[in-house]
């Protein structure tokens, strides 16, 4: 009887170590494809101990995307934020799903934050100028055309309620036309994200064209190594900036990819609502590091409409991590706020 009394202890024992043995090490699962007119890239780390695997990851995240693409595309015709483009009824609540209603508070509220340089009301100059669905033009519109459109623009001819957790918008005038292309994208990120911290992923890094949000460390226990790139106009591609992004969003704005040029004068698609005419900075490009992909991405582009020195105005006050790239006879030169200093410099 005493000798059995040890055995009781020790194969418990034995057996967990075997398990231990039989533990899947660690491994990078990449995942990319394509959506929102641009691509998809999603890197996160199995440790063996996920809810689903990379094929049904992947097959999800696809659906969560054409999801986001569904209601919130101007290009797509049958899309929930076109039928309401496409609504001309005036002070009419229209019935409008949470997500489409998460993403539109989000961006009246930045709205407020840059001074109204964040509008998504802004479509039909965006439009005008050949930024958006309608036909591209390679010159630019007429100074009527464009006080014509910008009579429809405006935050404030755009209602959002809520109501026992039913989202409705209504518009005041018949032409108003909301484009969430500086936003939407930030939002389908969110949504990958949000999806594998649901499955257990505690360590990843999720990008749609450009806008990023990170979590925890990569396969080589480092944080996720992000690059900020160098604007060049000739289309080449270079780094200005490499730092580790751990816990947070990026996104950057910037007028040196989208553009047409008329008489030697360059034409941005980021437009001004306040004047209708694309931004004439010296702006080149503005990072944000936030909590989530979509501020990051609606800030990026409302702090970049406001040109250098608002932005790092509004940044430092409202503490954003905010970098910015500023184009001068002597080449680029760079800026950044207190708080993104911080996040290069933790230690610090």
């Amino acid at each position: 009887m005493k000798i059995k009394r040890p055995l009781r202890w020790l194969l418990p024992a034995i057996l967990a170590l075997l398990l231990a043995g039989c533990k899947k090490a660690p491994e990078i699962v990449t995942l990319s494809g394509k959506t929102m007119g641009t691509t998809y890239h999603i890197k996160y780390i199995d440790d063996g101990e996920l809810k689903q695997t990379p094929e049904q990851a992947h097959e999800q995240i696809e659906a969560l995307l054409k999801d986001v693409n569904n209601k919130m595309s101007t290009y797509i015709p049958s899309s929930e934020l076109s039928r309401f483009n496409q609504d001309r009824r005036i002070n009419t609540p229209v019935e409008i799903s949470a997500d489409l209603a998460k993403v539109i508070k989000e961006a009246i509220r930045i709205n407020r934050l840059t001074e109204g340089a964040l509008d998504v009301t802004v479509g039909p100059l965006v439009n005008l100028w050949g930024f958006g669905p309608e036909k591209r033009t390679d010159q630019q519109p007429a100074p009527e055309q464009i006080a014509e459109r910008q009579a429809w623009v405006g935050i404030d001819k755009l209602r959002l309620q809520e109501r026992n957790g039913q989202f409705t918008l209504e518009k005041s005038v018949p032409q108003l036309y909301i484009d969430l292309s500086s936003i939407a994208k930030g939002f389908g990120v969110d949504q990958t994200a949000d999806y594998l911290e649901s499955i257990g992923v505690k360590n990843y890094m999720s990008e749609i064209g450009g806008e990023i949000r990170a979590k925890g460390k990569n396969i080589e226990n480092k944080d996720w190594q992000i690059a900020i790139e160098k604007p060049e106009f000739d289309g080449t591609r270079t780094v200005e900036q490499i730092f580790g992004l751990k816990d947070a969003a990026m996104a950057t704005s910037g007028n040196y990819r989208n553009y047409f040029e008329e008489n030697g004068t360059r034409f941005s698609h980021e437009i001004d609502p306040n004047t209708g005419y694309p931004i004439q900075h010296h702006l080149a490009s503005v990072t944000v590091l936030a909590p989530t992909s979509m501020s990051a991405d609606g800030l990026s582009t409302g702090l970049f409409v406001l040109g250098e020195e608002k932005a790092l105005q509004i940044a430092e006050q409202e503490k954003l991590a905010v970098y910015l790239i500023i184009k001068t006879e002597r080449g680029f030169e760079t800026k950044m706020s207190s708080e993104f200093q911080r996040h290069l410099n933790p230690n610090q």
